[in-house]
């Protein structure tokens, strides 16, 4: 299947100059959506990149996230903004190119040696993803790769991971 025609290009979004790559044309798609996580699946699978847990960052990593923690077999722990989680948290904060932002995952949701699959819809500058590593592997994690929908290769996100397998299942 060809997951390109299924995903919209918005010129000029969030900003001028900008082409935005939007997934909710592959969302609404039905075969779209069940082929992107079996295809997912099946990559993981063939990397041996079959996690205890997927961390899913907010919040589009949830929408790919829950439904390839179900195929694999693995638990799914959501990476949320600063503040959105009710009990005691690890937390990270990370730069951006206009500040700082911070994610947090419950304390008792990932433990010392669990092995850990990061999990987003794009991979752009690789900040966000990178930070969740940082976090996972703080924690005591075995980070045992990445997984996105989409690559921006001209953004050099690569760079700022550390050396763990890279699953992509789509490049711009």
């Amino acid at each position: 299947m060809d997951l390109k025609s299924l995903i919209r290009d918005i010129p000029d979004f969030p900003k001028p100059g900008i082409l935005f790559r939007d997934i909710t044309t592959l969302l609404r798609d039905p075969q779209g959506l069940r082929y992107t996580i079996d295809f997912f699946a099946q990559r993981c699978v063939e990397k041996e990149m079959i996690p205890d847990y997927i961390v899913g960052m907010e919040s589009r990593g949830f929408i790919f996230g829950s439904p390839l923690a179900y195929k694999l077999g693995s638990g799914f722990i959501p990476a949320r903004k600063k503040g959105k989680l009710p009990g005691a948290v690890h937390s990270i904060e990370y730069e951006l190119e206009y500040g700082t932002d911070s994610l947090e995952v419950h304390q008792d949701a990932l433990h010392p040696g669990s092995r850990v699959l990061i999990v987003d819809d794009l991979i752009a500058t690789g900040g966000t993803a990178g930070a969740t590593a940082k976090l996972v592997q703080k924690i005591g994690c075995d980070l045992v790769g990445f997984g996105f929908i989409i690559e921006l290769r001209d953004l050099q996100g690569r760079k700022h991971l550390p050396d763990v397998p890279i699953i992509s299942l789509i490049e711009y």
